[in-house]
């Protein structure tokens, strides 16, 4: 989605407002398509003090599958960026602001770039998911599965002296 900002640019105070969806059910995270759905990107353009600021945020919820129990489930997503934007650039190093060709910008890509980037690396059905047993494979979110837990070998010893005792 170009957006042309010239009205913006040239006018302080002055603001538009923009709204659209992104498919990026095409997009490969490890062997998987979470992007089910599509990202509703909403922001605005403002001219504040003669600095044109871009801030928007994209939702979606995602189909994930849990890293420690591997349950498929809905994941929400929510991603808030925020830019300046500028026809020329005298900071090289502020990776804030955007360089405007012919006063556009290619909304869509800065969203979908923006979007990817905060997809997260590790995803969980809950923060105090206990995952599968190492042994057995049983879900302990459900209860304990029964298994023995392991011995350090180097405690092996004085785990049979304790049991001599008993």
């Amino acid at each position: 989605m170009l957006l042309n900002v010239k009205k913006v640019i040239n006018a302080p105070g002055e603001r538009m407002d923009f709204s659209f969806e992104m498919d990026l059910s095409d997009v490969d995270f490890g062997g998987q398509y979470p992007i089910q759905r599509p990202v509703v990107v909403t922001g605005d353009v403002r001219n504040i003090a003669e600095m044109v600021l871009l801030s928007f945020t994209a939702k979606t919820v995602l189909r994930s599958v849990c890293d420690r129990c591997m349950k498929t489930f809905d994941n929400p997503k929510t991603v808030t960026a925020q830019f300046m934007l500028a026809r020329e650039v005298q900071d090289e190093e502020n990776d804030d602001i955007i360089l405007l060709e012919n006063d556009e910008l290619d909304l869509g890509e800065l969203a979908k770039t923006v979007f990817i980037l905060e997809m997260d690396t590790k995803t969980l059905c809950s923060e105090d998911c206990k995952g599968l047993c190492p042994k057995c494979g049983a879900d302990l979110n459900q209860g304990p599965c029964g298994c023995k837990p392991d011995t350090d070998p180097r405690l092996a010893v004085l785990a049979q002296l304790l049991n001599k005792d008993e």
